[in-house]
């Protein structure tokens, strides 16, 4: 039978190993985040609570469709979370409230009301996205100088799910 001191080494062993596996985990794998403003809106809600999947974007580009936490370009100490709308190399443009992503009018059943304002013709460089948020007329997105195509860089991850209200419990694109 081990003596007290060894049962409190092996206590102190496995709660340090725990906690830094959480680090580990937090740092390069998922985190929580909560959702700060009505921009996402009707998708997401404020003060809900997501799942980020912090390694997806190692592996592949992200796709159009997919929401996002993305440091803001111009106070990289902020998150924004917004959706993809054109990846790389696609053309975006917005005219009489329609958003056209390489000249089809972009099929939008996730927006809380029709895009007011035009956005012109510009092609997403290389390396970059153009994202929106859903609650179009309430949005700081890549229509905005201060955001503009995001680099891939000041990505931070993919939104998984909503794990808290827990009644709004759901999976995202």
């Amino acid at each position: 039978m081990g003596s007290l001191g060894e049962e409190i080494k092996d206590w102190v062993v496995s709660i340090v190993v725990a906690v830094v596996m959480a680090l580990l985990i937090r740092c390069f794998v998922v985190e929580p985040y909560l959702v700060d403003g009505p921009s996402m809106r009707p998708t997401l809600d404020h003060a809900q609570r997501l799942v980020v999947n912090k390694f997806i974007y190692r592996f592949r580009a992200p796709e159009k469709g997919e929401i996002l936490i993305f440091k803001y370009p111009k106070d990289q100490s902020r998150d924004f979370i917004k959706r993809v709308i054109a990846v790389p190399g696609d053309t975006i443009e917005i005219r009489d409230g329609n958003v056209f992503v390489n000249e089809k009018l972009l099929t939008e059943n996730y927006i809380l009301s029709k895009t007011r304002g035009n956005y012109p013709k510009s092609v997403v460089p290389e390396g970059h996205i153009f994202v929106m948020g859903d609650n179009r007329n309430n949005s700081e997105d890549s229509r905005f100088k201060d955001v503009g195509f995001v680099p891939y860089d000041l990505i931070k991850g993919k939104a998984m799910m909503v794990f808290w209200p827990f009644n709004a419990f759901k999976a995202l694109p």
